[in-house]
């Protein structure tokens, strides 16, 4: 008993990784670029300029079409 409630404490205290990092193509140049989809600040297009992501205080507002989530 007291060796399952501890695997479950155990279980519980562990993090669950809610960010991801995913590979964006933008919808002006169709440029491909990896942002982080919790950013702090405005990501924009290295080529064209065009805003790919603003922040919004927890998961960023996306605005370019998301190819692949990377894996951590």
């Amino acid at each position: 008993m007291i060796i399952n409630y501890l695997k479950l404490k155990e279980d519980n205290l562990m993090a669950k990784q809610e960010s991801n990092f995913l590979k964006v193509k933008c919808g002006d140049c169709e440029n491909h670029q990896i942002i982080f989809d919790h950013a702090a600040s405005t990501v924009k297009c290295v080529i064209c300029g065009k805003t790919l992501v603003e922040p919004k205080g927890g998961r960023s507002k996306i605005y370019a079409q998301i190819v692949e989530v990377l894996e951590h």
